[in-house]
């Protein structure tokens, strides 16, 4: 059996890419990821224009509308916003539970992303319990939103 030089140069070919599998595993594994968390970042940017459009109509008033066409970038300007503005912190509180308090909340929305699974062989962790697991870390977001609050040592920061 004769093989001629365009076979030849084919396999060749492939055997060059074959340190590339490793690179597009990697890729497929993330995709999966990206796209999970893209979709959930732009459903909350959507929930959350559409309840300041709707909270508008109610109170009859105009509502978000000069951060791009029809208020979308909205979102886009608070983020903004609240990134630029000055750290300050409370003269009367506990500094501590003030700087630790939205540090917990982060935490536990970092750590629910444990039992979502990403793919079919990428689950980071497999419980029977996972539901209620994701449950409890989301439950403790509001313990550090009430910690902050407590360390402003302010009576309006509980509302």
């Amino acid at each position: 059996m004769m093989i001629d030089t365009t076979e030849v140069q084919t396999i060749d070919s492939f055997s060059r890419l074959e340190y590339l599998k490793e690179v597009y595993g990697l890729i497929w594994i993330f995709i999966p990821i990206f796209t999970l968390v893209f979709g959930i970042t732009m459903g909350v940017l959507v929930i959350v224009w559409l309840e300041r459009k709707i909270s508008a109509v109610i109170q009859q008033r105009i509502g978000p509308e000069y951060a791009g066409p029809l208020g979308i970038l909205q979102a886009l300007a608070d983020g903004t916003k609240l990134l630029l503005k000055e750290n300050l912190l409370p003269s009367r509180g506990n500094i501590r539970l003030f700087k630790v308090g939205p540090s917990i909340g982060f935490i536990s929305i970092l750590l629910s992303y444990l039992v979502i699974p990403f793919g079919y062989h990428l689950v980071l962790t497999d419980l029977n319990i996972g539901v209620f697991l994701w449950i409890a870390f989301s439950s403790i977001v509001p313990i550090g939103l009430l910690m902050s609050g407590y360390g402003s040592n302010n009576k309006s920061s509980f509302l």
